[in-house]
């Protein structure tokens, strides 16, 4: 065996010596491979053997695990009857859809009595794993010799090939994943299901308690769970929505266990984590932590502010803004954390730590030697730009008319001839008319003055396209903020794409005149332009380069010495990480227990506060202690609680199971003292948050009143 054959099998299969000898339970591991961990997990307390998590023959975990949307979030089957669980945040932007002022569920609830009662989600689509195949052998070969953009060209081409060849004759679909920077590819096919339909959801006073504040951080009390059905037709294959489609039946769903739990109980969170950076040099934390991360907190905090401002003045208002303000607010947050803990944890200093010892060892080895001098030239020719892009991203582009603009910007010399442009405009047609049903000018108004503002403060004035002086020069005012308010009332009070009748009038006869005089377009165009034509192959230069570094440095590590790569980073392919129950001390003379209970949600509510209201029935429930079965043995309803898995973004709404894989808890949450796992995992404070199922239980039957729990397997 080649020691390049060794490398990719030390990366992909992990090398478990230390791993055992010192369990961190860090580690987002391939189910196919989950092999090598089982004598690990059994000394941890696992009773299931590793052909009951993946098995591509019979019924295993695997089969009742779904990805959701793409990947955005995670879910699992519950019932024979297709029955789905996930995160309340994952279903949040369905239910907001699904909401009216007149039939406001977002804040009410929802529970279908019937299956004639769920509600078809327009657009929502999941996605279960048929089965996973190492391709490295048919790919990596072919690479030799490639440069950075030839090989991407050609692993394309390859997995192209690669996943017609395995979906030929099946419904199936299929892609090739790349790992470790291209140190190796897997082959993942899926069954594709697109009838999906909201069966239920707690208020968000419940799936959304404690609001921002409470956002990544312990103790946790919120009931982040929202409820689904998935629809096949009449074969039980994925479809498209009709009314003649049936609840589908899965090959396995998992049971639900009422046994709770207690520190030191083996845990695996089962789902699809979306990226992790494990690998991150020095200078990339430097960076983030000066530059890229400040500036994404900057902008989102301005759109936040200005959509805030206006969610509080109505309920549509709210409705209409909710779901993008969540999903703004969520990684707001969690770029504050990671710059925080970066910090507090000296990570910087252990990567430096990583590197010098791995320049060491590179000492006389060709392939290896001289690559971090390298990777300095990189980020020094990078860093002067690499915000321009953050404030651009985060900020400029983040008013939502640039829905409607940036189509137009693009197909500018299809306006040029009247006969594409009709066409364009006929295609546009659609989308804008769901565009204006949600679009607030008010707040995106003041979204378009701050973010120019910030991107003329903090962007080097050598950068700035050229209408940022001619909006200073014809909308003098004073002060630059003056004139860019002055600038951003006059947009919007003109400009075809920020009315719907002006822009229902211009798309009855295009024009490319029409729009060279437009504000909205000439700003955004200009911007788009400036930084294309000047900026981005900075940007583009340094992704190549960092990538081929990156992929040289996976491979020399894996070589120094295997334990320092046990597991491939997260890519939104499916993962298995396992742990225990396990609390933690945050600082000195402070210590979190494992769980939280339904006395603790009494305790910081609030009435008529956004983030701790309770609805009425739950103080009833909680008065009369009505906690039917789901009841501990304090007497409490268990509501949360602590494990040491390790997960990520796109974990949220995974099960949480237990050592038997009965579903305990679902995944929604990291804490604040590790907010930096992304790119280090600190065994120590990393926790994984989970509701438990118990809670989630008694909202659906005591609180929501809804006999859903009859169509679950319970085990007690």
């Amino acid at each position: 065996m080649n020691r390049l054959k060794i490398t990719l099998l030390s990366f992909v299969l992990g090398v478990s010596v230390s791993y055992a000898n010192d369990p961190t339970d860090e580690g987002m591991w391939l189910p196919s491979l989950i092999g090598k961990n089982e004598a690990q997990m059994k000394k941890q307390g696992f009773k299931l053997t590793t052909k009951d998590i993946y098995d591509i023959n019979n019924a295993s975990l695997k089969d009742a695990i779904v990805r959701m949307g793409g990947g955005f979030c995670t879910g699992e089957i519950v019932s024979d009857k297709g029955l789905l669980f996930t995160n309340h945040h994952c279903g949040y932007d369905a239910i907001a859809t699904l909401s009216t002022p007149a039939d406001n569920i977002l804040d009410n609830g929802f529970w279908a009595k019937s299956n004639a009662e769920e509600r078809p989600v327009e657009g929502l689509f999941i996605d279960i794993l048929v089965r996973m195949e190492d391709v490295t052998d048919k790919i990596l070969p072919e690479l030799k010799g490639l440069s950075e953009k030839d090989r991407t060209a050609k692993v394309n081409q390859l997995g192209n090939e690669l996943s017609k060849k395995a979906t030929d004759g099946t419904t199936f679909n299929a892609s090739v994943r790349e790992f470790a920077k291209g140190n190796a590819y897997y082959l993942f096919v899926f069954e594709k299901f697109s009838d999906i339909r909201l069966v239920g959801t707690p208020p968000q006073s419940i799936g959304k308690y404690g609001g921002d504040t409470d956002n990544w951080e312990w103790p946790r009390h919120t009931g982040d769970f929202s409820v689904f059905r998935i629809y096949a037709n009449k074969d039980n294959k994925g479809a498209d929505y009709s009314q003649e489609n049936v609840p589908y039946k899965p090959k396995k769903f998992l049971p639900v266990s009422l046994k709770g739990i207690k520190p030191g109980d083996f845990t695996m969170v089962f789902g699809f984590p979306g990226r992790t950076n494990r690998y991150e040099t020095s200078m990339g934390i430097k960076l983030a932590i000066e530059k890229v991360n400040p500036g994404i907190v900057k902008n989102r905090d301005i759109r936040l502010k200005a959509w805030k401002e206006e969610m509080d003045k109505d309920v549509a208002t709210k409705l209409a803004l909710s779901s993008e303000y969540a999903n703004i607010a969520n990684y707001w947050k969690y770029f504050i954390g990671q710059t925080q803990q970066l910090q507090r944890l000296k990570v910087y200093d252990q990567k430096v730590a990583m590197e010098t010892k791995f320049n060491a060892w590179a000492k006389g080895k060709p392939e290896y030697e001289g690559i971090f001098e390298e990777w300095q030239k990189a980020y020094a020719a990078y860093e002067p730009y690499a915000t321009h892009s953050t404030y651009l991203n985060q900020g400029i582009i983040g008013a939502n008319i640039v829905n409607l603009v940036l189509p137009l910007v693009m197909a500018e010399e299809q306006l040029k001839d009247p006969v594409r442009a009709k066409a364009m405009a006929e295609r546009m047609k659609g989308s804008a008319d769901e565009f204006f049903k949600s679009f607030n000018l008010p707040s995106d108004q003041k979204i378009v003055a701050q973010t120019l503002l910030a991107f003329y403060n903090d962007i080097p004035k050598e950068q700035h396209p050229a209408i940022i002086q001619e909006i200073l020069t014809k909308f003098s005012a004073g002060t630059p903020e003056e004139s860019f308010k002055k600038f951003a009332q006059e947009m919007y009070l003109t400009s075809v794409v920020t009315n719907k009748d002006r822009f229902a009038k211009f798309v009855e006869n295009p024009s490319a005149e029409v729009l060279a005089n437009d504000w909205a377009l000439k700003y955004f165009s200009d911007f788009r332009k400036n930084y294309l034509t000047k900026y981005a192959k900075y940007n583009a230069d340094f992704q190549e380069t960092d990538k081929k570094l990156s992929r040289i440095y996976i491979k020399g590590l894996t070589e120094m010495d295997p334990s320092l790569v046990q597991y491939p980073d997260a890519n939104s392919t499916l993962r298995v990480s396992y742990g225990n129950v396990q609390d933690y001390d945050p600082r000195d003379g402070v210590h979190y227990n494992y769980k939280t209970n339904i006395t603790g949600v009494i305790e910081k509510y609030k009435p008529n506060d956004y983030e701790f209201d309770l609805p009425k029935n739950f103080l009833e429930l909680y008065k009369n202690k009505d906690f039917g079965q789901y009841a501990d043995a304090q007497g409490e309803v268990p509501v949360g609680f602590i494990t040491n898995n390790d997960i990520t973004g796109g974990n949220s709404g995974s099960p949480v199971l237990n050592a038997k894989g009965e579903l305990i808890g679902l995944a929604f949450d990291g804490n604040w003292e590790a907010m930096s796992g992304d790119i280090v995992f600190d065994k120590k404070y990393k926790r994984c948050i989970n509701v438990d199922i118990r809670y989630v239980l008694w909202c659906i039957e005591k609180l929501g009143g809804s006999d859903l729990v009859k169509e679950l397997k319970i085990v007690k």
